[in-house]
């Protein structure tokens, strides 16, 4: 009974590596609760659950707002020998490239992070020179390049929220939902989805649309990623806000 209370993600989470195993008896046990809930006759919830589940079906059924983000998608990044390449990137470019011009054929904001240095940047001292303000490096790799229209966000650090202009950038845009994309999935896409849930944003990550430094790595940030739920009074706060802009 606990666990039919719960998602998918947490449910998993509880189960571990019972979770496949289990999957069919717990979806049967969830059709007999529902069943054995219907058959009762029905009680009327609390003004307080009443509001919670309204507020609930409403923020499900809305239409996200998206943004596609497009991170560190550098030729530093990218190129064969350079001094943070992640070879992984360059298998995504058809897949992103796509995903970016059907972006801008529908109207969904495109907004490009790139990390930026300055040569005596002390973050150089634990990472080899990249990225360095002006440098060829620095910028996006051609195949994805910006177009009129499009967002650019410089950042400094992991997070693509840190010591950056994002937020106002997404504040402006009116958007509720982040579609993150790019390299590194376990730096600097792990770093900005969960600064970006706990500001109430909600986060997909297209699998063919990210690049770790591992096929482990991924698969253990994407599955990060895809457990954790927006901050729920950001989230709220982020929707309001929405709604009265």
């Amino acid at each position: 009974m606990l666990l039919a209370g719960r998602s998918d993600q947490l449910a998993d989470l509880a189960l571990g590596d019972l979770a496949a195993p289990l999957a069919p008896e717990l979806a049967a046990m969830r059709e007999g609760l529902a069943a054995m809930a219907l058959a009762n006759e029905p009680v009327a919830p609390s003004a307080g659950l009443r509001s919670r589940i309204l507020k609930s079906v409403a923020e499900k059924t809305a239409e996200p707002r998206r943004a596609l983000v497009v991170i560190d998608m550098q030729n530093d990044a990218l190129n064969p020998g350079g001094p943070l390449e992640v070879p992984r990137a360059r298998a995504i470019v058809p897949a992103l490239a796509a995903r970016i011009e059907a972006a801008r054929r529908e109207g969904t904001p495109v907004v490009y992070v790139v990390d930026e240095h300055e040569p005596d940047d002390s973050d150089l001292d634990a990472w080899a020179a990249h990225n360095i303000a002006g440098s060829k490096g620095a910028e996006v790799w051609p195949d994805l390049a910006p177009k009129p229209g499009d967002a650019v966000v410089k950042k400094p650090t992991y997070s693509a929220f840190t010591r950056s202009r994002l937020s106002d950038v997404l504040k402006q845009l009116g958007v509720d939902t982040l579609v993150l994309t790019g390299c590194l999935t376990e730096v600097g896409i792990l770093a900005t989805a969960t600064e970006a849930l706990q500001r109430g944003y909600a986060v997909e990550v297209p699998p063919d649309s990210q690049a770790g430094a591992t096929p482990v790595n991924e698969q253990v940030a994407m599955g990060i990623m895809q457990l954790l739920p927006p901050y729920g009074p950001a989230r709220e706060a982020l929707l309001e806000s929405l709604r009265a802009a």
